[in-house]
């Protein structure tokens, strides 16, 4: 069994995903998606207005960026960078998980390299849902949340990822019960997501009426953490039993159209496998209210703040021109344009 210690795992899961060979076998759906093009658009293209309401805060476009992992040495600079970058640009944030902070009782490194370099930005701490059944309660969620001056709080599901994790966390009863607690008593809002398998309607009606904020359906077509845990693996048999995994999971498209038709009145965040612009706009078509991107990103948060800003100016740019193409003046409108019959 892999027993390093949970800083050290979190190194491995970079170097991963970096590497791409964690990358999901299934796509993200979007590719079936396709827009009417408009041949004669009455817009002004710099002018379309791609702000967006989220948790009773504006965006200037729908984007998040998502939650990474790293341990503390890399994470510290690459949640710097991408504070800025999402300070400059007026996007959402969210961290990684905090289990590691809280659990050492760290705490300043983390609050200083977010909150302090994005004042004004929507920032999202992060614990982990199976770590409810394991001493984390509504104290440690609040110290997740004091600890970078968050706005609210991501609980992230990974049953796949645990089970397939040498050391996981595998008894998941009572974790329902748990999160709803918290929910309950917790002061920001609670925003639960998946990491890579997808939230189906079901389980999404399920955390609404919990009372959750906001499900993120965090989709296949991106990272897929059974694989990443089966590329750390040092047992054959860990490394075979991930494997089979590699297309696990709901595509992201599929997830957001699910979600939205179980949950109309939910925010959804859509994420997992998100390419380029092209894919934010047609989540959001479908149903997304705001896109994550995570691993899109992540080759350019280990670069420079300036790397992670033009990644998302082009993506900006690629979203304003969907919408520019299909007359759509802004995100309401694009949610109404039309789309081409499915293949």
């Amino acid at each position: 069994m892999n027993d390093l210690p949970s800083s050290g795992r979190k190194d491995q899961h970079l170097d991963v995903v970096l590497s791409g060979r964690g990358r999901h076998a299934r796509d993200a759906g979007f590719d079936t998606i396709r827009f009417v093009h408009e041949a004669l658009p009455d817009l002004d293209h710099d002018k379309i207005d791609l702000g967006a309401d989220f948790l009773g805060r504006r965006l200037k476009a729908p984007l998040l960026i998502s939650s990474m992992t790293g341990g503390p040495s890399r994470a510290e600079g690459i949640n710097a960078r991408l504070a800025e970058a999402a300070q400059h640009l007026g996007i959402a944030l969210a961290v990684g998980s905090q289990r590691t902070a809280i659990e050492d009782d760290a705490t300043g490194g983390l609050g200083i390299s977010v909150r302090h370099r994005a004042p004004d930005t929507f920032i999202l701490s992060n614990i982990g849902a199976p770590q409810l059944t394991r001493g984390f309660g509504v104290d440690e969620a609040r110290r997740a949340v004091e600890m970078i001056g968050a706005d609210a709080l991501i609980v992230h599901l990974n049953p796949l990822q645990e089970a397939c994790q040498p050391e996981g966390d595998r008894d998941w009863w009572g974790v329902g019960a748990a999160l709803e607690a918290l929910i309950l008593k917790l002061e920001v809002p609670v925003v639960v997501k998946e990491t890579g398998a997808g939230l189906s309607g079901r389980t999404a009606r399920r955390l609404m009426d919990m009372g959750a904020a906001a499900v993120d359906v965090a989709g296949a077509g991106g990272a897929n953490w059974g694989l990443i845990e089966g590329e750390r693996a040092t047992n054959p048999a860990d490394a075979a039993h991930a494997a089979a995994f590699a297309d696990w999971g709901v595509p992201t498209a599929h997830a957001i159209v699910d979600v939205r038709r179980a949950c109309p009145e939910a925010t959804v965040i859509g994420s997992g496998g998100i390419r380029d612009g092209l894919d934010v706009a047609k989540a959001i078509r479908v149903g997304a209210d705001i896109v994550g991107q995570a691993s899109g990103v992540l080759q350019a948060a280990t670069v420079s703040t300036e790397a992670v800003v033009e990644h998302f100016q082009l993506i900006m740019r690629q979203l304003r021109t969907a919408c520019f193409c299909t007359n759509s003046a802004n995100l309401a409108a694009l949610r109404r344009a039309p789309l081409q019959p499915f293949d």
